[in-house]
């Protein structure tokens, strides 16, 4: 059976941001079964999704620092400069980060592993709200 949801994130500054909270919110208020899977799609393409360590704060900086530096702005190169400085490197961002993951539900709950965080990745300056789809298979 699948049960699925949109959701409007809270408005993101630029970075790397812990959501793990707010999709377990979430789940909560749908039909989750013993185990499945959730599928969480990102409907932007300058702004993605990824799953890593969420112990350290270091990571998301530094992970941020990486990106930045492989899709800096302000680059001759880029053809796509109509959005502004930070879009063409959004869009780089996305297209490697991703803008889905695939989580395992067991007894109920995500089953992350012990240092597993959810983070959403917003690329843009000044980004709008943004959307995320959860879909849950059960």
């Amino acid at each position: 059976m699948a049960h699925q949801t949109e959701i409007q994130l809270p408005k993101f500054n630029r970075g790397i941001h812990l959501i793990t909270h707010l999709i377990e919110s979430e789940l909560k208020k749908m039909q989750i079964g013993e185990n499945g899977i959730l599928h969480l799609f990102v409907k932007h393409t300058s702004a993605g999704i990824t799953l890593n360590e969420n112990a350290d704060p270091s990571v998301r900086t530094d992970l941020n620092t990486f990106l930045n530096t492989i899709a800096p702005e302000n680059q001759h190169i880029y053809t796509h400069t109509d959005e502004g400085a930070d879009d063409m490197p959004a869009h780089i961002k996305t297209a490697l980060i991703g803008n889905s993951v695939t989580l395992p539900i067991t007894c109920g709950k995500l089953n992350l592993g012990t240092w597993q965080g959810i983070y959403f990745c917003e690329f843009r300056n000044h980004a709008q709200a943004r959307r995320l789809i959860l879909t849950l298979l059960t």
